[in-house]
């Protein structure tokens, strides 16, 4: 995402996955949170340094997931029949995508805002979590519309007609980090 925007990342912690996607450490020394004693920082260093981005940014970033490491103990006792295979992903993926391209031939992500409110009907319980949501975390328009997208993908990998509760409700856990 930030590399599309063309914006520089150097000083922002950031690293490059195996996607090409960027991730930010957590901290400048990049072990808060990850359940060891590894990191010294201060809360002041941590919370400066994760001010480092603005909020513009942030509100243009449609997913923030903290992926902690694995503990070794459960690293070691996988089970082949409690996980999913990577094809058995890539298979869900491309379901998906064939879904969002069949009902409005293109991808959620690239849905102007009038073609979202037209899409995603909303039960009043939902409009009422929304505005609930919206108030409590001081979302943009912007941000608004990216959680119904998320929620509109998340509703296509259930394969569900319409965006419910439960699919909204995970579009806004993703977005707490950077309200």
């Amino acid at each position: 995402m930030i590399n599309s925007l063309g914006i520089p990342t150097i000083g922002f912690g950031t690293t490059n996955t195996r996607e090409g996607s960027k991730a930010q450490k957590p901290c400048p020394c990049g072990y808060y949170g990850d359940g060891t004693a590894k990191c010294h920082c201060t809360e002041d260093q941590i919370s400066k340094y994760q001010k480092k981005i603005s909020g513009p940014l942030l509100d243009r970033i449609d997913m923030v997931l903290d992926v902690p490491p694995l503990p070794k103990k459960v690293l070691l006792n996988q089970q082949s029949d409690s996980t999913q295979s990577s094809e058995t992903i890539r298979l869900r993926v491309l379901d998906c995508y064939n879904r969002q391209l069949k009902r409005q031939g293109k991808l959620n992500d690239q849905l102007n805002t009038d073609e979202i409110d037209n899409l995603i009907v909303l039960s009043a319980d939902n409009k009422q979590l929304l505005e609930n949501v919206i108030d409590r975390l001081h979302l943009s328009a912007r941000a608004y519309h990216r959680i119904l997208k998320v929620a509109r993908t998340i509703a296509d990998l259930d394969h569900a007609d319409h965006v419910q509760q439960q699919h909204l409700i995970e579009a806004i856990g993703y977005r707490r980090h950077n309200g």
